[in-house]
């Protein structure tokens, strides 16, 4: 069971990823950040979760239109506590052997976050370097995912990569980003 030392604790930690990481937020203000955190408690449990998991999350912008701050997961590396997990359920129940110990969409679901879409991950990458020697699922276009495929992304060679794979298929290297909107 979650306490309040663990909320205290986190936004913290939260707080001082959030000024030593200036360049991912720099018109932002942590105050205005707190007091909407504050307004939505429900979301400090995802935080809690996106952080426990390895996901360092970090403010990385305000969506203009809804009004929500985005929190990234900004590890160097895919979140370690989520990796190994194929694409979905469907894929998960196709796999007949060797199943992965869960599933990309459902993890990020109840941790209350969405994974990363291309254009999320994308922008991520021009806050830092990140899946130098991992990769992350992304957000799959249905009309892919209708074909039994799924995409995920790394970052090689000072490029962005997008790939294909088998949404049944899992690596120990590959996990998945989340964002959180508050």
């Amino acid at each position: 069971m979650t306490t309040k030392n663990n909320y205290h604790d986190l936004l913290q930690i939260l707080q001082h990823r959030f000024e030593s990481n200036m360049n991912r937020h720099s018109n932002l203000n942590w105050d205005d950040i707190l007091n909407k955190l504050n307004k939505n408690p429900e979301k400090l449990e995802s935080l809690l979760q996106m952080e426990e998991s390895g996901g360092e999350p970090d403010v990385v912008g305000l969506d203009e239109k809804s009004g929500e701050y985005l929190f990234y997961d900004c590890a160097a590396e895919s979140p370690k506590g989520r990796r190994s997990f194929c694409y979905d359920k469907e894929a998960l129940d196709k796999r007949k052997e060797n199943k992965p110990k869960n599933n990309a969409v459902d993890a990020a679901k109840s941790m209350g976050i969405e994974i990363l879409n291309e254009e999320e991950y994308r922008e991520l990458q021009t806050l830092g370097t990140f899946d130098n020697k991992t990769s992350s699922w992304l957000k799959t276009p249905e009309n892919i995912r209708k074909l039994g495929g799924a995409i995920f992304a790394d970052f090689r060679f000072d490029t962005i990569f997008i790939y294909h794979n088998g949404a049944e298929s899992y690596y120990a290297g590959r996990g998945f980003r989340g964002v959180l909107r508050v």
